[in-house]
């Protein structure tokens, strides 16, 4: 299948099938690459209007479930998520693709890449 741009709707209704499944989210961030395997439950967003500065953005996506964070620092080990879900700033210009496989959300921070793990 060929990669295509989405909608957030069409990001939404797409990622919401993968629903009790289990992912993985590939963070790629300037220099810094981060993976989290998690069992998906659910997805939300969040909006947070009382933002202090640029870097809490307004809008999130919230892929919530349980999972572990590993880091490319060599010495870490694997941890838990925090709060039991996955957050992904969203901004108005981000964009959103799908190539059948896998999701790339590109963001003025970073990319971050979903697929089944």
């Amino acid at each position: 299948m060929d990669q295509h741009f989405l909608s957030i709707e069409e990001l939404h209704a797409l990622l919401n099938q993968w629903n009790g499944q289990k992912i993985k989210v590939t963070k790629l961030e300037l220099d810094d690459v981060d993976e989290t395997l998690m069992e998906l439950q659910n997805i939300s967003y969040s909006k947070n209007t009382r933002r202090i500065d640029d870097y809490v953005p307004m809008h999130a996506l919230q892929l919530n479930g349980t999972g572990r964070i590993q880091t490319d620092a060599a010495n870490l080990q694997p941890q838990d998520l925090p709060l039991s879900l996955y957050e992904i700033p969203l901004e108005d210009s981000s964009l959103y693709e799908f190539d059948g496989s896998k999701f790339l959300l590109s963001t003025a921070r970073g990319v971050y890449k979903i697929e089944r793990a």
